[in-house]
């Protein structure tokens, strides 16, 4: 624990140093005479604070410390923190003078203390939401902050703050609610009607969308009821809690449309009625209804829709013809679709029909197949018919990515990009949304560079394939086990004298042969800086090569990406080899592609693989990393301490999810921080260049078994 200083000469000397009053002329006298007279835990607390702040931004260090002495009466502890953080975090995103104006504004965030202690943020449960809703069947879709809960049908909006309930568990189960209403609504045809033109029939369109809204939610609710009837009864739970009862002229509306059968129809017949009737009930988790958005959102999609699945079967006929070459073809080829009975990880059984053979549809058909039905109801057979050659070009209608090198020369850095937090030392805090990365991929060079590194090791790669052929699905003796087919002769000999001892004796007296099979993923995280360059960039290459074709042979599933950038806004990560990728020439030449780059900015890489990594299932994660220095960056205190424990941060946020980390490092220093990273035993210092080639894979064989 930091020592403060308690008398108001110390505390002076203290300020002057921390504010750098030499530089900036802060008045701190008067300011360390109220600190000083201060209780000492009192005092402590506001110092460590003010130290904190200022190693993001001295100016608002000074305006928190003056103004925060009179506030440790009459405001809880927890929430001059969060006001404090809140201050920091508003300086990152947009500067000194809104940095400075949650300062000066302190009782503004006071009053709105509830939605800062209780609510949730969008911030903060905006990536779990989307984890929930993607394990939703239907669309895959996204989520982005709005100004209030709706969807276009492609995107769920969710406002910055929900604090409805008194409880923060409460709001998080309304947000996740929240976001349920909306996915039901995509899921279950809430927009498969022209609503605008239903609603204009009306004399009040506003009031008549108001009406539609409610009896959809009560629609829906039965839905969800009976797809997720845990959180059906949360929902419930909440609307309780809020006295939202449904009013009696409601509930036959509540009775026809939670029927199994219900669908929009039903609410648009039953819209008359209740038009004319009372206001509609409460709500908490109802969502908004944007006729004009939906409209246009789902025109756009199912004019691009159709054209990309007729250009898509077209590649799959051309796909199945090539094993049948003397079959004859018709143009264009006909499919049909077949429901086959609804799976468990489907929204319904689709099976595509080619000249009387069943096809399982590949996951981008699938994916528009399933699309289509959520916006019609149905596949109308004309969108069943392959495109001619020369119909349709889909490069025109797939999404578009922007071209990363034009985009970081422009104002807009952060369009499309990946957005990480980052931990501040000084701070002991996340700097959120602070790395502005973009994966790219390596530009493939078609050089032989495989062929030479397979010739100028073959006596090394011969062994290695022999050695990690023998580790494929290898027969293990386990020792003292409960059972067996023979006797364990040193368990036995233990067993004995320790009978004889008078100690207990062990039933664990046998061995067995114990066929084990492999379950392994891992990531090479390849250092791409310009540090790299020379021996030590061949080297990392010949090592990958090495390691790919050890690999083949083992079957182990793994990636390899490279990392690099300049300062937080330019952070670059470089596919090489995904999981789902096969080691074929592509992937060759991109590993005789990789370059030097930048720096060494290593925690985004290390949280973005970390985040490819828990996708795959396998029982043992590696992330392994290829280095030849610490962390770095161009000026930027990146390469102080700071790098270092956002490093570290970010290599245990990988442990915490199941990963372990590994490091291999050319650094002749690496001792003095590798262990605070990677601890006593996850590293190893190669202390020559030209040895990482025969050291890799040796150390990969002795990771995994």
């Amino acid at each position: 624990m930091t020592a403060h200083p308690e008398s108001a000469s110390a505390i002076t000397s203290h300020l002057e140093e921390l504010l750098e009053v030499e530089f900036t002329f802060l008045h701190v006298d008067e300011l360390a005479i109220s600190l000083a007279a201060l209780v000492p835990e009192d005092r402590a607390f506001l110092l460590g604070w003010t130290r904190r702040i200022a190693s993001t931004n001295i100016q608002i260090a000074y305006q928190f410390a003056l103004r925060a002495i009179k506030l440790l009466d009459r405001m809880d502890r927890r929430l001059i923190e969060a006001w404090a953080l809140h201050a920091m975090d508003t300086y990152d995103r947009s500067g000194l003078s809104s940095g400075m104006r949650i300062i000066k504004e302190v009782e503004n965030f006071a009053h709105q203390s509830h939605e800062r202690s209780a609510g949730v943020v969008f911030e903060d449960v905006g990536g779990i939401m989307l984890n929930f809703v993607h394990g939703l069947s239907g669309r895959r879709l996204r989520l982005e902050q709005g100004d209030a809960a709706y969807t276009d049908s492609e995107t769920l909006f969710l406002p910055a703050v929900i604090a409805r309930m008194q409880m923060a568990s409460d709001n998080f189960t309304l947000c996740k609610a929240m976001v349920a209403m909306m996915w039901a609504q995509t899921r279950y045809g809430s927009f498969r009607t022209d609503l605008p033109e239903q609603l204009n029939a009306y004399d009040d369109a506003g009031r008549a969308l108001t009406h539609f809204q409610a009896l959809e939610t009560l629609r829906l609710e039965a839905c969800i009821a009976r797809e997720l009837p845990g959180l059906y009864r949360e929902m419930q739970r909440l609307r309780a809690e809020l006295d939202e009862s449904l009013p009696a002229a409601w509930q036959h509306f509540a009775l026809e449309l939670g029927q199994p059968g219900a669908s929009i129809n039903d609410s648009l017949h039953l819209l008359a009625e209740a038009y004319a009737g009372p206001p509609p009930p409460d709500i908490c988790y109802q969502s908004e209804i944007r006729p004009e958005t939906v409209a246009q959102c789902m025109a756009a999609r199912i004019a691009k829709e159709k054209i990309l699945l007729r250009v898509k079967l077209a590649q799959l006929e051309q796909e199945l013809r090539k094993h049948r070459p003397d079959e004859a073809k018709a143009l264009p080829a006909q499919f049909e679709l077949t429901d086959k009975a609804e799976t468990e990880h489907s929204q319904a059984g689709l099976e595509l029909i080619l000249d009387g053979a069943p096809i399982a549809p590949p996951e981008g058909v699938r994916q528009l197949l399933t699309s289509i039905q959520l916006d019609l109801g149905e596949i109308p057979p004309e969108y069943l018919v392959a495109a001619g050659p020369g119909e349709y070009d889909p490069r025109l209608y797939e999404e578009k990515t922007a071209n990363t090198d034009d985009v970081w020369q422009g104002t807009y850095h952060e369009e499309g990009a990946t957005l990480y937090p980052e931990w501040d030392y000084g701070r002991q805090h996340y700097r959120k949304n602070w790395c502005v990365m973009r994966e790219k991929e390596v530009i493939p060079v078609h050089d032989g560079f495989r062929k030479n590194t397979l010739e100028k090791y073959s006596g090394l790669v011969k062994h290695l394939r022999k050695t990690f052929e023998a580790m494929r699905d290898e027969n293990r003796l386990l020792k003292r086990q409960a059972y067996g087919d023979n006797v364990d002769i040193d368990a036995l000999v233990e067993a004995l004298a320790d009978a004889r001892d008078g100690s207990e004796m062990s039933d664990r007296l046998f061995m067995r042969m114990h066929r084990t099979e492999r379950n392994i993923a891992v990531m090479f995280m390849v250092d791409m800086s310009g540090s790299t360059r020379g021996w030590i960039n061949d080297a990392e290459r010949e090592s990958l090569v090495l390691l790919a074709e050890a690999l083949e042979t083992l079957g182990d599933r793994y990636a390899i990406y490279g990392f690099s950038g300049t300062t937080r806004k330019r952070c670059e990560l470089f596919r090489i080899k995904r999981f789902d990728e096969p080691y074929n020439e592509e992937v060759q030449a991109r590993i005789s592609g990789i370059r030097p780059q930048e720096y060494t900015r290593m925690g985004f890489a290390i949280r973005h693989l970390t985040s490819v990594l828990n996708e795959v299932e396998a029982r043992t994660k590696l992330l392994i990393t290829l280095s030849d220095g610490k962390p770095d960056d161009y000026h930027d205190n990146y390469r102080t301490q700071y790098g270092i424990e956002d490093t570290r941060k970010a290599l245990q946020e990988a442990q915490r999810s199941g990963i372990h980390p590994f490091c291999i490092t050319l650094d002749e220093k690496a001792r003095d921080y590798l262990p605070h990273l990677y601890g006593a035993v996850n590293y190893t210092v190669i202390d020559e260049v030209h040895k990482l080639p025969f050291k890799v894979a040796d150390i990969y064989r002795r990771l995994t078994t």
